[in-house]
């Protein structure tokens, strides 16, 4: 008989006889189908197969004598169709109705093997019997193999029919949704296999770790193409993964299951912000039924489902997923990067982020909860020189304070290894926590500018208030000093000693903020120890540095907070009879202490300064000795400062006159080439500031025409600061008859010279130090004559009516801070890696003494090369005046007259 006939009488058999002739039969049958080479001779034998014989085919059979002969053909053919519908795509046109007719026909053979396969897995899901995966061996094989090529082909097929894809979009549409069919059914399928460990072999194990790893590529094939069909795969792996925990939980492709929903979550949520975006344009505005609002509602489910998907899944394998902590940790900064108040976030419609924030801040919230007492995960978070962009700084910060506020409920150990770090060589290092917090909190400089608005604490009867980014770390920092325990109060003051050393102010003055509360929160006896500590270090720094200045900050509040009896005890310790404790006294405020201490001790200072001032004046008056006549009159300055009923009359005759004695010591080409000196010169400027009311009226002249020579040579910043305090305090003086000839006409070229001056900060400080002058000043006169330049009268003009010249978007501050941010971090590591006593801050090397008519003659033309100088520049910017060529002549003709004299006898 031959095959067709065979196959034809087949099909005349009813269930009965199919039953009966199964065993000789279906060999046959089989051996016809192999040996069938046409496509739908072979599709037709398939069919009878499985529609007459299969169901007569016990279960622990249709492996061995069916599926494993039968599924291998179809893989085959189904690979051959698809080489044959690649080959075809090419020629595909609207011109060429026979190609386009034979590859419809193709894909229909295809979309027939996926109909074929689904009622295959329909029958295996009938059986009520416990299935094992060595059951379905063959038919997972060829499930997963034709699945993969049909989604891939569907995802590629638009690039592949290269805008001819209208031609076949309704046959490829049926082949999608055939498999979307199959592998729904397959899935089903699968969720009924049993694993046991009394019965499972380690084939049947390898063969489902090998199911899984298939399933998973099918899902990032599908995962864009539709959401249903993806959420549900994960659904599945998930599913199937915490079923068969005991037996699979070692091999399972942890790495991969949690970089795909990662992956997925990511795309998903920035999808989110793209669709809220889109909802902002006018043409759907206001409309709640637009695609896009569509589109976001939907993409936020899905978001919601992967990260719940992810929680779960790292709930349940937290101890296998050492190596995936690196990508859960980025993507907590990938989300909160986008999210509010980072400067990242987009703009989107009202209400978008609320819906958003239902879902992302409470994932992320659960994974951390989870993720806290895992030791991988720590040091990760926790790792040193942790390589990320600035932008991600932010994100980092909130990601230590939400898990600095979820510590305190952990274990000892957990606490312990989250705040104490570590140093072992071998070991990564891992920073403590508050550290940490610390280096990335610098790093958030726009943030720190804007500033980015964080909610704040709850209180009793009040709405919740936003505050700073700022306000926000240090309360949460002050919140976790009050629940850790005191054993880990020496980390915790490492650390913030730490910070108040580094160069970022912020950071200084976050820790310094933290260091306060710490010692109003713990005993006194903790707080003199803090001061005491404090204060050694402050005598310890080596000339001015950024760390003496955030250190002596710290000092000046903490001694407010000492108990009375303490300061008794600082005040012996360091007494401000000692000269060498003045470099302490000058960093901090008289009125910290209690009031029967603060007058012998104003009266301690004043004299122990002035005698330290009298000595340097007795002896050599090097320069290398100037610094502790520097240290003196920033003492001095201080208690001027303070203004405490201690500065009694006759103090402050006793400082005027050691300011006259200095002042006969300061030139201009010291000033202008001694680092020492302008410090000086800056002190002694804000001392006669500070007394200007009992200065003498001749030393206010010699200082105002000191400032005339010195000022249009350009001296250094502070210096001019200085200067501008001593002028903007005249206004607060009657200027004496005997010295107004002097003082008052050049007061309009100082303040006019200030106020041009190209700083921001200079000329800040100036338009303050002339309003003050102006408005308190009787000598009114003067304030016209300084303001002859209309660009400066402008400017007095803008800032006395506070108006704002130049107005800044969003986002060109946000952009502009971004640079500032990259500008801030190279200053400061470089003031991070110099030394703090930098040759730059010591006096110059010494120069061989020469004799005192010497020292005249180099002081006089040091003084005419800089004012040359200064002409040569004003030469160079302005048109000159006619009568400006007359005085230069006669300038020249000085010169030479000058230069003659030393040849002959000078005539008189």
């Amino acid at each position: 008989m031959s095959q067709s006939s065979t196959i034809d009488e087949v099909c005349q058999w009813n269930e009965e006889m199919c039953r009966t002739m199964l065993k000789t039969a279906l060999p046959e049958l089989i051996s016809i189908y192999q040996c069938s080479e046409s496509g739908s001779k072979l599709l037709r034998s398939l069919k009878i197969l499985i529609d007459k014989f299969l169901p007569h085919i016990r279960l622990s059979e249709i492996e061995q004598t069916f599926a494993s002969q039968v599924l291998p053909k179809v893989m085959t053919l189904f690979d051959e169709l698809a080489n044959e519908v690649t080959q075809h795509t090419g020629g595909l046109s609207s011109q060429n109705p026979g190609l386009q007719a034979a590859l419809r026909n193709t894909i229909q053979f295809q979309i027939q093997i996926l109909e074929i396969l689904v009622n295959l897995v329909d029958h295996m899901c009938k059986f009520e019997e416990a299935l094992a995966l060595k059951n379905i061996h063959s038919l997972s094989l060829a499930v997963i193999h034709i699945l993969k090529n049909t989604f891939c082909h569907c995802k590629e097929s638009e690039t592949l029919y290269s805008g001819r894809l209208d031609l076949v979009a309704d046959i490829l549409q049926s082949l999608f949704k055939e498999a979307y069919s199959l592998q729904k059914q397959f899935m089903e399928l699968l969720d009924r296999i049993v694993l046991e460990s009394a019965t499972s072999t380690d084939e049947d194990i390898e063969s489902m770790v090998t199911v899984v790893h298939s399933v998973l590529e099918i899902c990032s094939v599908i995962s864009k193409m539709d959401h249903a069909l993806h959420a549900n795969t994960w659904k599945f792996l998930i599913k199937i993964s915490v079923k068969h925990r005991a037996l699979l939980e070692d091999k399972l492709p942890h790495d991969r299951l949690v970089a795909g929903l990662c992956e997925d979550i990511l795309y998903s949520f920035n999808s989110c912000l793209h669709f809220a975006e889109q909802m902002i344009q006018p043409a759907v505005e206001g409309n709640t039924n637009s695609v896009d609002c569509k589109l976001f509602q939907k993409t936020l489910k899905l978001c919601r489902f992967f990260t719940n998907t992810l929680v779960h899944y790292v709930k349940e394998f937290t101890d296998f997923l050492s190596t995936s902590c690196r990508l859960l940790h980025h993507l907590y900064l990938q989300m909160y990067c986008k999210f509010p108040p980072s400067i990242n976030a987009p703009i989107l419609p009202d209400g978008s982020y609320d819906q958003i924030a239902c879902i992302v801040p409470v994932a992320l919230d659960a994974l951390v909860s989870q993720l806290m007492s895992y030791r991988p995960f720590m040091e990760i978070v926790l790792q040193d020189n942790l390589d990320f962009c600035s932008e991600l700084a932010f994100p980092q910060c909130l990601l230590l304070l939400n898990i600095m506020d979820k510590l305190p409920s952990q274990s000892e150990v957990v606490q312990s290894l989250w705040c104490s770090g570590n140093q072992i060589s071998e070991e990564k290092t891992r920073l403590p926590l508050l550290h940490s917090l610390f280096l990335n909190f610098k790093r958030c400089h726009a943030e720190l500018s804007l500033p980015a608005q964080l909610p704040g604490v709850m209180s009793k009867g009040q709405a919740q208030q936003s505050v700073s980014l700022y306000e926000y770390v240090c309360t949460h920092l002050c919140s976790f000093i009050t629940s850790i325990s005191a054993s880990y109060f020496p980390e915790l003051e490492c650390s913030l000693l730490d910070a108040v050393l580094s160069p970022y102010v912020l950071t200084a003055l976050l820790a310094s903020d933290t260091w306060c509360f710490l010692a109003r929160y713990g005993s006194a006896d903790l707080c003199a120890h803090h001061v005491s500590l404090i204060a050694d270090l402050v005598k310890s720094c080596c000339g001015d540095c950024f760390q003496l200045s955030h250190l002596s900050l710290l000092l000046w509040r903490l001694l407010f907070l000492m108990a009375a009896e303490h300061q008794v005890i600082f005040v012996k310790r360091f007494s401000p009879k000692e000269a060498s404790n003045l470099l302490l006294w000058r960093q901090v405020s008289i009125k910290a202490l209690a009031p029967e201490l603060q007058r012998p001790i104003t009266s301690d200072i004043i004299r122990t300064a002035i005698d330290q001032c009298r000595r340097w004046q007795s002896g050599k008056c090097s320069l290398g000795e100037l610094e502790h006549v520097n240290v003196a009159l920033a003492a001095l300055l201080a208690v001027c400062h303070t203004q405490g009923e201690g500065l009694t009359s006759e103090l402050q005759l006793a400082i005027t006159e050691t300011l006259c004695q200095i002042w006969t010591f300061l030139t201009v080409e010291q000033v202008l080439s001694q680092h020492c000196v302008q410090q000086t010169m800056a002190l002694v400027l804000s001392l006669v500031a500070s007394l200007i009311r009992v200065v003498g009226a001749a030393l206010i002249a010699q200082v105002v025409l000191f400032l005339s020579f010195l000022l249009p040579l350009n001296p250094p910043d502070h210096v001019r600061l200085a200067a501008l305090e001593f002028l903007g305090s005249l206004g607060t003086t009657v200027i004496s008859p005997d010295v107004q000839g002097v003082v008052l006409p050049k007061l309009p070229c100082l303040f006019g010279l200030l106020l041009a001056d190209q700083s921001w900060l200079i000329l800040q400080h100036a338009l303050q130090g002339f309003t003050r002058f102006a408005e308190e000043t009787c000598h009114e006169e003067v304030v016209p004559r300084s303001l002859v330049s209309g660009n400066t009268k402008s400017k007095v003009v803008s800032f006395l009516n506070k108006a704002i010249t130049t107005v800044e978007c969003k986002e060109l501050r946000i952009e502009r801070m971004k640079q500032e941010n990259t500008a801030l971090e190279a200053h400061f590591s470089s003031l991070s890696q110099c030394a703090t006593n930098d040759t730059a801050m010591q006096p110059s090397a010494k120069r061989a003494r020469k004799e005192p008519h010497e020292e005249q003659y180099e002081s006089a033309l040091e003084t005419a090369e800089n004012v040359f100088k200064t002409l040569q520049n004003l030469l160079k910017q302005e048109p000159t005046p006619h009568w400006v060529t007359v005085r230069l002549q006669a300038l020249q003709e000085t010169i030479i007259a000058l230069n003659s004299s030393k040849q002959e006898p000078m005539k008189i």
